[in-house]
């Protein structure tokens, strides 16, 4: 085998200069005459045999004994080629290949991969809440429909974009429940509303007489806050068509929507809802029932 020598001159090369021939098929030159380097490579009875790398071997396919991978480890210490780290990755990097429900959905997706499909979104909504991800409002304003609203017997739906967060569904719970406590006590009573009544430019004055003989309001009762995956319901009887009570609730959820976690839409009665399943209660299933 022949390699050109680099500092060969390659516009002006030398003649070979033929030293000696022989009918045996042997030709000699002269090294001062070649432009070349030679390899020499060790005879067959050196002992010099090649060696296959270990990653080579086993990229390949290449069944070894274990002599030849004994071999291989003691070539490794004398200055082979090898990794320092084995080709483990990065130190501290955490082995997220130890989990035995995703590797029985990966190996079955060749197989049945629209049943992979639904065992990963499966396990995503079990555990989307430990799913680490920015939750803000919306920009869109929200939207509020009124749909056969009856005061003593309705739901108010709720519309997410969004699967909401723990602490979404707190928050909202929380909204809720503090609405009704004010209803219930009779704070949110349009017939006694003289200090909002009264004039910007006068010295604000109530008269306790006339609050008093007002006829009261009060919110009977609610129900639990019901969720499935991005849509959400509670039950109420308010008992009186106190409009008020509505305006502070729906006042309270724009801000909510806006600032913290967006509801496409708001929707007082009816006792249908779209994708709502009336049938599914297990929590496995994306369903969740929040006290109020």
């Amino acid at each position: 085998m022949l390699i050109q020598h680099p500092c060969a001159s390659l516009l002006q090369p030398r003649k070979l200069k033929l030293t000696s021939c022989n009918f045996s098929g042997e030709t000699s030159f002269s090294a001062s005459a070649l432009p070349f380097s030679l390899i020499t490579f060790p005879s067959s009875g050196s002992g010099w045999k090649p060696r296959i790398s270990s990653i080579v071997a086993r990229a390949s396919g290449f069944q070894k004994s274990q002599k030849e991978i004994k071999e291989d480890d003691e070539d490794k210490g004398n200055g082979d080629f090898s990794s320092p780290s084995n080709f483990r990755g990065r130190e501290g990097e955490k082995d997220y290949d130890r989990d035995p429900e995703f590797a029985e959905i990966l190996g079955g997706c060749f197989d049945d991969p629209e049943k992979a499909q639904a065992r990963v979104e499966e396990r995503i909504r079990k555990k989307r809440s430990k799913i680490l991800h920015t939750k803000t409002g919306s920009s869109i304003p929200m939207k509020v429909t009124f749909n056969k609203f009856d005061f003593s017997n309705s739901y108010i739906w709720f519309e997410f974009y969004n699967t909401p967060l723990p602490n979404d569904v707190s928050l909202i719970c929380d909204t809720i429940r503090s609405w009704h406590i004010v209803g219930r006590l009779g704070g949110c009573n349009s017939m006694n509303m003289q200090l909002s009544q009264s004039p910007l430019d006068k010295r604000p004055s109530y008269d306790a007489v006339q609050g008093a003989n007002v006829t009261p309001t009060t919110f009977y009762n609610i129900g639990n806050f019901e969720i499935q995956d991005t849509l959400g319901r509670f039950w109420i009887d308010i008992g009186t068509r106190e409009g008020l009570l509505l305006d502070i609730l729906i006042n309270a959820l724009t801000q909510i929507s806006s600032d913290y976690v967006g509801i496409k839409q708001v929707v007082f009665g009816g006792s249908e809802f779209e994708n709502w399943k009336e049938n599914l209660t297990s929590e496995d299933a994306g369903y969740s029932v929040h006290k109020i």
